[in-house]
């Protein structure tokens, strides 16, 4: 049989592999759902066509870089992986960013901006203004999810 596990040191065996063997690591992605901190540190997410991960770059990297990276940067980060225990997730803590460019993703929603501007969905003419009191409202959501439950919980209240 098994040995019997805690949440903690399941996570701490896990970070604790996680962290040797991906001490040194060189990632290229697109930057993407950048956020700032207060703290100085920056948050966001590293992705390519497939797949995706966290990203951490903290405040002494930050103030190093000759630029900050923004959403649609393509990059080539080296790092390390880390797990953070108390939320049980894994990231790509920044040590170095190289700025390759306009990232594929990005440069594919501007195509499809262009295509829709091109064929006038985004003309002025086309746009219906929004009335005061709306009538109707549509809730695109998981039939099972806590959204659909939270509303119908409000609208039974009232």
């Amino acid at each position: 049989m098994a040995e019997i596990l805690s949440v903690t040191q399941l996570t701490l065996a896990i970070k604790g592999q996680l962290e040797s063997r991906f001490s040194y690591v060189a990632v290229r992605g697109e930057v993407s759902n950048l956020r700032h901190q207060s703290s100085g540190h920056l948050y966001f997410t590293l992705k390519d066509k497939e797949a995706q991960i966290s990203a951490a770059l903290f405040r002494a990297v930050a103030g190093s870089l000759s630029r900050l990276p923004k959403d649609g940067d393509e990059v080539l980060i080296r790092g390390q992986l880390s797990v953070y225990p108390p939320r049980g997730n894994y990231q790509l803590i920044v040590r170095e960013v190289q700025f390759s460019g306009v990232g594929e993703l990005l440069q594919r929603l501007h195509a499809l901006k262009l295509e829709l501007d091109q064929k006038g969905w985004f003309d002025k003419a086309r746009k219906k203004p929004l009335p005061a009191f709306p009538k109707t409202i549509g809730v695109v959501t998981s039939p099972t999810g806590s959204v659909i439950q939270d509303i119908l919980n409000i609208l039974s209240r009232r």
